[in-house]
């Protein structure tokens, strides 16, 4: 796709914040460019930074049993973040590092165009969402936001250090398929 080939190569070239200085790869995002469902994680990791491609260490080795758990497949969906570079040492995003990049973030989803928006995890959540958001609390529950149906979902990184909400996270990502089958008939 035309567009998201433009702005890719604007992230390419990126220096707006110091991260840029820093990366091995841009981690632009990955999957299908006309999917329904986009999910959108926080930064990438020391592994997504390595490869360039989101969720590929052992986060996104669990987020893809959940997918297959529930029967979506990767291929059919499209994975981003809102930052395009790692923050040292898997720190929490700042919010000018946030700031600087939720443009391409912005103009990725335009490009896209997806029906449902799920973020992975709080910090995605308290960008895209609701700047209260608190993942205990809300995660599941969907909102109407900017013309999307949108929710977010504990990050996978969390289920590996916290195991106890794994269970929480198949509820989810089951009623986030019945959605998924309902706007996609």
């Amino acid at each position: 796709m035309e567009n998201l080939e433009k702005i890719r190569s604007e992230c390419d070239n990126c220096v707006r914040c110091e991260l840029g200085k820093t990366r091995t790869n841009i981690v632009f995002g990955t999957g299908n460019e006309r999917a329904a469902l986009m999910f959108v994680g926080e930064a990438p990791g020391e592994n997504e930074d390595k490869t360039g491609i989101p969720f590929v260490g052992a986060a996104g080795q669990l987020f893809d049993k959940y997918l297959i758990s529930v029967g979506i497949k990767r291929s059919d969906v499209y994975i981003a973040n809102i930052l395009k570079c790692r923050p040292p040492h898997n720190r929490d995003p700042l919010p000018a590092e946030e700031d600087a990049c939720i443009a391409y973030l912005r103009e990725q989803v335009k490009a896209i165009s997806p029906k449902m928006i799920v973020c992975l995890g709080r910090i995605a959540a308290m960008r895209l969402i609701d700047a209260d958001f608190k993942i205990t609390r809300d995660h599941g529950k969907w909102y109407d936001k900017g013309g999307f149906q949108m929710c977010a979902v504990y990050h996978p990184s969390a289920l590996l250090r916290d195991p106890s909400k794994r269970e929480d996270m198949l509820i989810d990502m089951i009623e986030i398929k019945k959605r998924y089958d309902f706007l996609t008939k």
